[in-house]
Formats: C-alpha cells, sequence, structure tokens
C-alpha cells in the first residue's frame, strides 16, 4: 500500500494544517522576516554606514583638529580664571557657560560659551594654550560629549540624515526593526539546521546569510535596545518608565544657596575643591548661572571603569555642598550609561570600536546577502531583471484561533511600546492586502479574457 494514500486529508481532498505552534508560525514569521528585510534594509544600510564612521571619530577629531587639542608640553599653566578671561576676549558677545581644564600637560583647556544666535544645542568653544595663554582656535561643540564640526555632522547623519525631527524616523524605524528581524532569522536558522542542510546555489546563501546574522545576533540586539533609547517616540516611552521606576540619573543639587550673595572664589578654588573630593581626570566646570547658584564639577571619563562623579561647589566658600557618585547611582542608570556608551564606542576604548566594527561589517553582509537570496528567487521566465517573488500568503488565516489572538496581542503590545515599528507593520499589512487583491484581480481578468 501506498503510504501516502494513508495520511489523513480533509472533505476537499487537501492536507490538514499542522498543529505545532512553530510549523504555523513559521510560514508567518517567513513572510514578516522577508517583508521586513526587503523594505527596512536600506534604512538599516545607512544607519550602519554612518554609524560605523562615528565609531572611529573620536580618532579623525584628534587628527583633523590637533591643533586646538594638543599644545607643546610644558611644567607650569596659567590660572583657570586667567584662561576664562583670555577666552572671554576672544568672544566678548558670549556668555561663559563651562570650562573644561586640561588634564595632561599637552592638553588645551576649552571654554565653552553661548551665543545669543546659537542654536541647536551648538556652543562656541575657545581652545585656550594653558601654559602660554594663548587662544589656538574657536569651534562650535555639541552636547555633553563637546563634539566637533565633523563628529556632529557625522551623527546628525546617522540620527536624523540632516532633516531634522522629520528625519528621526529613519533611525527610529531601523532601530526598532532590527531586532524584531534579527530574531526573527535566528528562529528560522534554528528550525532551519534541525531539518538539515541543502546543496543549491540560493541555500548556500541562506546560510551564509542566517550563519553570519547568527553570529553578530547579541550585537544586533544590543544596537537596536541601545539606538532606541535616543529616539524619538519609542525613547520617550523608554524615558517615562525610567521616571516612574526611578530609574533616571540623579544630577547634583544646584538648588543650594549662597551665604553670601555676589562673592565668587572663582573657578581655580572650585576646580581644587572637587580634585580634594575625589574628581580626578576630565572634568567640566559649569559656571554658576547667578549670584548665588553653585558651580557643578562633573567627570567626563566614560571608559571603563567609568567616572561619572559629580559635586556642587559654593561660589562663595569653595565648599563641596553636594556629592553625587556614579556608584550610588541605580542600577538601570548605570546600565543605561553604559549602554549609550558602548553604543557609541567610549566604553572600552579601540576594542569596543573593533568589535562594533565587526558587529556592522556583518550587518552589511547580512543585508547584501539577503538581496542576493530575494534575486535568486526571481522568476527565470520573466526575464533576466524579474524581481524575486515574495513569500505565500495567507499565513496568518492558516493559524489557530488561540494563535491569532496571540500574534494580535503581541503586534499590539510592541506597537504601543514602539510606535514606529506598530505603523510601519500596519502600512506593510495595508500594502500586502491592496496588492494580493491587485493581483487577483489580474488572474481573474486573464482567465476571463482566455
Amino acid at each position: 500500500m501506498d503510504p501516502a494514500s494513508t495520511r489523513p486529508v480533509t472533505e476537499d481532498g487537501t492536507p490538514p494544517p499542522r498543529t505545532g505552534v512553530w510549523q504555523q508560525l513559521r510560514p508567518l514569521v517567513l513572510r514578516l522576516h522577508f517583508y521586513a528585510g526587503v523594505l527596512v534594509a536600506p534604512f538599516l544600510l545607512v544607519a550602519t554606514v554612518s554609524g560605523l564612521l562615528y565609531v572611529w571619530t573620536p580618532q579623525v577629531e584628534q587628527v583633523l583638529y590637533a591643533d586646538q587639542l594638543r599644545v607643546p608640553a610644558s611644567e607650569g599653566s596659567l590660572p583657570l580664571a586667567e584662561q576664562v578671561r583670555i577666552a572671554r576676549a576672544e568672544a566678548p558677545d558670549a556668555s561663559v557657560h563651562s570650562v573644561r581644564p586640561a588634564t595632561t600637560p599637552e592638553d588645551s583647556t576649552w571654554v565653552l560659551m553661548d551665543l545669543a544666535e546659537s542654536g541647536n544645542g551648538a556652543r562656541t568653544t575657545v581652545f585656550v594654550d594653558p601654559h602660554a595663554g594663548e587662544v589656538l582656535g574657536v569651534s562650535e561643540s555639541y552636547g555633553t560629549s563637546g563634539a566637533l564640526p565633523v563628529r556632529t555632522w557625522i551623527d546628525l547623519l546617522h540620527r536624523q540624515l540632516h532633516l531634522g525631527e522629520v528625519g528621526r524616523l529613519y533611525s527610529e524605524l531601523a532601530a526598532s526593526w532590527l531586532g524584531v528581524v534579527a530574531l526573527g532569522g535566528l528562529a528560522l536558522w534554528v528550525a532551519r539546521r534541525r531539518r538539515g542542510r541543502q546543496r543549491s546555489g540560493r541555500a548556500r546563501s541562506v546560510s551564509l546569510h542566517a550563519t553570519v546574522g547568527a553570529w553578530v545576533l547579541l550585537g544586533l540586539l544590543f544596537l537596536s535596545a541601545t539606538g532606541l533609547t535616543w529616539s524619538q517616540y519609542a525613547g520617550s516611552n523608554i524615558s517615562d518608565l525610567r521616571e516612574r521606576m526611578s530609574w533616571t540619573t540623579p544630577a547634583a543639587s544646584t538648588e543650594v544657596p549662597s551665604a553670601s550673595p555676589g562673592v565668587d572664589v572663582g573657578p581655580d578654588a572650585v576646580l581644587a575643591s572637587a580634585r580634594e573630593a575625589g574628581l580626578d581626570g576630565r572634568v567640566t566646570v559649569d559656571l554658576p548661572s547667578d549670584h548665588t547658584s553653585p558651580y557643578v564639577v562633573t567627570q567626563l571619563e566614560r571608559s571603563w571603569p567609568t567616572q561619572a562623579d559629580s559635586v556642587a561647589v559654593a561660589q562663595d566658600t569653595g565648599e563641596v555642598v553636594d556629592v553625587v557618585r556614579f556608584e550610588d547611582h541605580p542600577l538601570m542608570a548605570k546600565l543605561s550609561r553604559w549602554g549609550v556608551d558602548a553604543h557609541m564606542g567610549l566604553l572600552f576604548g579601540v576594542p569596543n570600536q573593533l568589535v562594533l566594527t565587526a558587529v556592522c561589517g556583518g550587518l552589511l553582509w547580512v543585508i547584501v546577502l539577503g538581496y542576493r537570496m530575494w534575486w535568486q528567487r526571481r522568476p527565470t521566465r520573466g526575464g533576466a531583471w524579474g524581481l524575486g517573488r515574495p513569500y505565500q500568503r495567507g499565513s496568518f488565516l492558516s493559524l489557530s484561533w488561540p494563535l491569532r489572538v496571540a500574534v494580535v496581542l503581541t503586534c499590539a503590545g510592541v506597537g504601543l511600546a514602539l510606535p514606529v515599528l506598530g505603523v510601519s507593520l500596519l502600512v506593510f499589512l495595508v500594502v500586502d492586502v491592496l496588492v494580493g487583491r491587485f493581483s487577483e484581480g489580474a488572474r481573474r481578468l486573464r482567465s476571463g479574457s482566455g
């Protein structure tokens, strides 16, 4: 007897649907992975290349801005207050916001100033030779990291393609889908390995695509999660969650008024007090905003081990009035700090940069192989330039009702947490339905004309 004749069939003569959870979900995951890969990959490609450029910007800055950042070593240095006075004379229309004293004898001092016309977080930075008292140059710098123009340009390309707030949607779309595509690919890779290897040309492409993706999986999930913290909508949800759970990063209090308003001991005494409190290495000294507020001194070292202590120093006495130690930060605040710094390639220095380079290189290779696999699925009868076929329709309707409900609830929950992913998924579904109806209508017309 033919074994096939003993297999159960439904009333219409077709095999019954498979009952295993993964057997039901696999066609849906495969179709979603295909569409997300084809449509989101261009955004991932831009984010990966620009991110790879950004990783190495610290070294680029040291080369391009060497004349402003480095000075001949010397034993004696001018008082910090004198260096600030020199910077004020260079930009008399600006107000001094903060000072970053030279850390080594070969470093320049940064005096960060606010101009009325400055925008987008930009500050005018005057670089002063702490030994000779000469102005080395003037440049714009951005953010708490003090990014100089080249790094800022690459950073804005990575974040928003120089398109402002609208452009931020691109990076959020890429970060949101990266984790989904990576996890879907992992599930498909595990199932494929269980079925055994195939030998066709496209099967080899699939195998290499999946293997490289599996090797860089953890890195991709990390980049996706940390990248979302900077995003517009998901990032806002993350910030709200951190605030509700008291996971925010504490800061030194600036609410302690001076006992003698108008008396200012100056930045040299303030820096000395901060050093005595244990704030060594690179620091920034934020000047008071009025005649009673304290100075705030914060460590800037983001490599391991992280040095991010901060102190408030009374401007009339030079005494430390508040101390916030990094070791006392909430655990989630520490993890956020480490995650952001590792995402930027700062946490472990050059090894961190090399790992990110390998992950980005792997992702680029996975994207190239993904498009190659799509090309290899093209119908050969339609000409050499035909497009690859998508995977079969009806994968959602073939699920059991409990799985349908689970899929809908999961998508709704993920969509609420990651709004850009949720909206883009709805767009995918609408486009898929419209394409399906158009294709069905075209088939009916051809059959009717035949």
